[in-house]
């Protein structure tokens, strides 16, 4: 019954990301709410300036839609971990919809400035860990995979589950560079996250999961190559954040590592390029690159790989991660 609960929400959520992605497209064309380019992006990139943006209001409202359809009240409201993580995913929509208005007024590559983004975003993550660290079936113990043992972090649970959210949040914007890339690979996440969730008879949280995976699946219509609209800073943040917050409610911080390894590849490789850098230029006079463009989904396209092979291998590299985090998590076996 679990099980066919969480289908029949990710088929609702399918459906409502695919009607709301037809009749938003023409809307977000009339408002002139076009992707400005960045400057330095691959060549390949420039014809897709005036790509209509904030597509991500069509999946987030698709998947919040469907979770509260089908969400469990017979909880109290402040304990309904469901809620949590769409106020969470709600909380970092907002802060991606200030940054892609403020580049649609200015007309270029530049919204909100990294420090108003930290703030917010530090904020959002506080609220979360606290909410995680005083909820009676959350705590401030985390699951270690593989080894089927907890750790109790105790009160450092807070500042550490803190760099984890907005890390993954950070993460999955920098992930959000080519056509259908993070969409498809968070649509991979979240089908692995349901699966635990329901394992780990977390019915409610499963079904979160399981209208994101759909409302993901419906905003692909759109999103594949060639993309007709972009998700924006307001949908990869959403995603970020939700990624984040489900982790934490089912006590599994580190499996985001496993599963969402590409997520944190993807911010490796900006921090390496931008460290090498740096460190040559210091020793040299003159910086030098680790790779031909970070993140590394760029570097893939500088050498000569085409958007839709580079999307389709982090997908399948997705796929097999969420196998081996089934290994390592205790509530598959």
């Amino acid at each position: 019954m679990r099980m066919q609960r969480m289908m029949v929400t990710l088929i609702l959520a399918f459906v409502l990301a695919a009607v709301l992605g037809k009749f938003m497209l023409p809307v977000l064309h009339r408002l002139k709410f076009g992707q400005n380019i960045y400057e330095l992006a691959p060549e390949a990139h420039k014809k897709k300036q005036g790509t209509p943006t904030m597509g991500g209001l069509v999946f987030a409202a698709a998947a919040i839609a469907a979770s509260l359809l089908m969400n469990d009240y017979s909880v109290p409201l402040w304990q309904n971990m469901l809620l949590a993580m769409l106020l969470m995913a709600l909380g970092n929509l907002c802060i991606g919809f200030a940054d892609d208005m403020t580049k649609i007024r200015r007309g270029k590559n530049g919204g909100l400035t990294p420090k108003q983004k930290m703030f917010f975003q530090t904020l959002l993550a506080l609220a979360f860990s606290c909410y995680c660290y005083f909820h009676p079936q959350v705590g401030s113990a985390i699951q270690v995979p593989f080894l089927r043992v907890e750790w109790d972090l105790g009160i450092l649970y807070i500042p550490i589950m803190m760099f984890i959210i907005v890390g993954t949040t950070n993460s999955a914007n920098l992930l959000d560079g080519l056509d259908g890339l993070l969409s498809s690979v968070s649509a991979v996440d979240f089908a692995a996250l349901a699966v635990l969730c329901g394992a780990a008879s977390l019915g409610s949280l499963g079904i979160g999961c399981a209208a994101m995976c759909g409302a993901l699946m419906g905003f692909l219509s759109r999103n594949c190559y060639p993309a007709q609209m972009f998700m924006g800073d307001t949908g990869s943040l959403a995603l970020g954040g939700f990624v984040a917050a489900t982790a934490f409610v089912l006590k599994m911080p580190i499996f985001i590592v496993i599963v969402g390894f590409v997520y944190l590849w993807e911010s490796i490789t900006v921090m390496l390029q931008v460290g090498w850098f740096k460190i040559t230029k210091r020793k040299y006079g003159e910086g030098r690159r680790l790779f031909k463009m970070a993140p590394f989904h760029h570097h893939l396209e500088q050498c000569g790989w085409r958007e839709t092979k580079v999307v389709t291998l982090f997908y399948v590299v997705t796929a097999l991660l969420c196998l081996l985090g089934f290994l390592g998590s205790k509530a598959m076996f």
